[in-house]
C-alpha cells in the first residue's frame, strides 16, 4: 500500500494522485506539484490515504510543498493575466481571420507556458497566430483543440433540468453514454429531450443505468407466460421503475389483470427484457434541427 493525496487543478476537474512526502497535508490545503505540463498549483480534495500500487499511474510524483500565501497570491495573479490573454488572443484570431472559437486560457503556475483552448469544425492553421502570441507573451504557447463536451464543462451553465450542469460542478471524467441507455430507461427518443447543452447525450443517462440493467434482467417481457401466486398467466405490461409486471390471470370464469412484484413471479415461457440491440432503435425526427442532433448523437464517443 502506498500513501497518496488526491489533487485537483480545476473545479470539477480530474483528480490526480501525488505522494504527500513528509508534509502533513489535509483536505482543502493548496499544494505545489510538478506535472507533465510543469509546476502546477492545485487543491487537495482527498486527504492522505493508502491505496494499492496497481491503482497508481506511474511514476508517482511527490508534492513540492504546501502552498503559502505568496503562492496563493501568484495563482490569483495568473488568473487575472488569463483574462487579459483571452482578450488579446481574440483580437489576433480576428486579425488572422481564423475559423475558430476561443474558449479559455490557462497559465501554468511557473508561467513557462500559456495554453489556449478552442473549438473548431475542422483543422485550423494557426502557425502565424502562435508566432504572434509568442512574441507578445514571451513564453511557450500551446493551442489545444477541445470537443463540445469539454467546452460545456469549461463554460458551465444550466442543464435542461434547471440545475447547474453536472460536468462543470462535480463530474471529473466524462463517462461513455449511448442511445441504448435512453431506450432501456424508457425515455423519449426525441434528440432534443435527451441531449445536453453541448448537443451530446446527457451525462445523467449513465447514473442509474446499472440499476436499470439489473432490473431488466429480471423483468419478464410482454407476452411471456409467468407463474404467480394466483396461477399461471400472460404478461400484458411491465414497469421498470416500480419493478412490477401486469399479468392476465383467470379468476373463476373471468380474466383479470393483476400487478405482481417481479420477485413474486417465475418465468415459464418467453423472455426477460434484458438489453436492447442498438440497431433496432429508431429516433424520433420532428425537424431539421433534430436531424443535425441525431448526427452528433450517433457519432458520440
Amino acid at each position: 500500500m502506498i500513501k497518496v493525496i488526491g489533487v485537483r487543478f480545476k473545479k470539477a476537474g480530474k483528480i490526480y494522485y501525488f505522494s504527500p512526502a513528509e508534509f502533513p497535508i489535509k483536505k482543502g490545503d493548496y499544494v505545489i506539484v510538478e506535472t507533465a505540463r510543469g509546476v502546477e498549483f492545485g487543491e487537495c480534495v482527498i486527504g492522505i490515504k493508502e491505496i494499492k500500487e496497481e491503482e497508481i499511474v506511474s511514476p508517482l510524483k511527490s508534492v513540492i510543498r504546501i502552498a503559502d500565501q505568496k503562492d496563493i497570491n501568484k495563482h490569483k495573479e495568473n488568473k487575472d493575466k488569463e483574462k487579459e490573454a483571452l482578450d488579446i488572443c481574440l483580437e489576433k484570431i480576428q486579425e488572422h481571420k481564423l475559423n475558430m472559437k476561443l474558449i479559455d486560457v490557462e497559465y501554468t503556475f511557473d508561467n513557462h507556458k500559456v495554453i489556449f483552448y478552442f473549438t473548431a469544425d475542422g483543422r485550423v492553421d494557426f502557425r502565424e497566430l502562435v508566432k504572434d502570441l509568442a512574441t507578445i507573451f514571451k513564453t511557450r504557447i500551446e493551442l489545444r483543440q477541445i470537443g463540445v463536451r469539454d467546452e460545456a464543462k469549461m463554460i458551465g451553465g444550466l442543464g435542461p433540468c434547471g440545475r447547474p450542469m453536472c460536468c462543470s460542478t462535480f463530474l471529473g471524467d466524462f463517462a461513455s453514454v449511448s442511445i441504448k441507455m435512453a431506450k432501456e430507461q424508457n425515455l423519449s427518443l426525441n434528440p432534443t429531450k435527451i441531449s445536453g447543452i453541448c448537443g451530446r447525450l446527457m451525462c445523467c443517462l449513465n447514473y442509474e443505468q446499472t440499476t436499470y440493467e439489473d432490473i431488466r434482467k429480471r423483468l419478464p417481457k410482454v407476452g411471456s407466460i409467468v407463474k404467480t401466486e394466483e396461477g399461471n398467466g400472460e404478461v400484458v405490461g411491465n414497469s421498470i421503475v416500480k419493478e412490477i409486471v401486469k399479468v392476465k390471470v383467470k379468476r373463476g370464469d373471468e380474466e383479470v389483470v393483476e400487478e405482481f412484484k417481479i420477485t413474486n413471479v417465475e418465468l415459464i415461457s418467453g423472455k426477460y427484457e434484458d438489453t436492447i440491440d442498438e440497431n433496432n432503435i429508431k429516433l424520433i425526427v420532428e425537424s431539421e434541427e433534430d436531424k443535425k442532433l441525431i448526427k452528433n448523437l450517433i457519432n458520440e464517443k
